[in-house]
């Protein structure tokens, strides 16, 4: 058998280099494939090597670790189990909603050599359950559960859903019934807002305007996108599995991402 390959993910490199000391001690089979310093490497490095552990820091530059994982979930090749996830934070937060969640495991900085015997056998008992072929789906399935909960874990819901959105079109603002919203999708710095006659823009990042919507209504089926549940006149499937979006009073296509692919079961 093939000794167990991880990569670590943390923008810090003395701490990074402080879990590789710590790792060959506790688990001195384990090969340590890679270390990146941001999400985006992190999601890059992981593609390419498709190692069997993670060590992903919670918060990194640009692209936050749960926000990495998440992406590699999207993008992971379905015939390969999905690696083990073990989140690393120095916010006792985050490390409780991980193990509420019932990730692999979490770890807090500084990492404690006790603790991550703890970790490390816990992953080691993980990747002995993904012998089993039928095991591999029903991990994966799991994996996705528990990574929507951590996206959306300490967002609160408004006291009462967003109703008006005051948003640029040109040199202009207008005031955007929220009723009239088709979808509204993450671009650059801006969230474009889309109607069924009109395009605009608002500043509010995604994840801050989520909460201020009617969840019942407004449905996320991509990392950067939201739609109206009404709206949606047809799902389709295509060869390799991936599902994608027609709305009513749009011609674009929006496609579902494996983790919110749950939504539409019935297909």
């Amino acid at each position: 058998m093939n000794p167990p390959r991880a990569l670590i993910a943390e923008d810090e490199p003395l701490l990074a280099q402080a879990l590789q000391t710590e790792l060959a001690r506790a688990w001195p089979e384990l090969r340590i494939v890679g270390v990146a310093g941001d999400g985006a490497s992190a999601v890059q490095q992981t593609l390419q090597q498709q190692p069997d552990v993670l060590f992903f820091d919670v918060r990194m530059p640009a692209l936050s670790g749960l926000d990495a994982a998440a992406r590699l979930a999207d993008e992971w090749p379905q015939d390969r189990p999905f690696p083990a996830l073990v989140f690393v934070t120095a916010y006792d937060q985050y490390a409780m909603q991980a193990f509420e969640a019932q990730a692999v495991d979490y770890l807090l900085k500084p990492v404690e050599p006790a603790r991550l015997h703890k970790t490390v056998l816990r992953v080691q008992q993980a990747l002995a359950g993904r012998t089993q072929a039928s095991q591999g789906a029903i991990n994966f399935e799991a994996t996705l559960a528990q990574l929507r909960g951590l996206l959306h874990a300490g967002a609160a819901p408004a006291a009462a859903p967003l109703k008006l959105i005051q948003a640029g079109v040109g040199t202009a603002i207008r005031m955007v019934p929220v009723d009239e919203v088709l979808y509204f999708e993450a671009a650059d710095k801006y969230v474009r807002v889309i109607t069924a006659g009109q395009e605009a823009l608002i500043r509010t990042p995604l994840k801050e305007l989520m909460p201020q919507l009617d969840a019942q209504a407004f449905w996320q089926v991509h990392r950067g996108t939201v739609v109206r549940a009404a709206a949606i006149e047809q799902v389709t499937r295509d060869e390799s599995g991936r599902l994608s979006l027609q709305l009513r009073g749009s011609a674009e296509r929006l496609a579902v991402s494996r983790l919110y692919s749950h939504l539409f079961k019935a297909m």
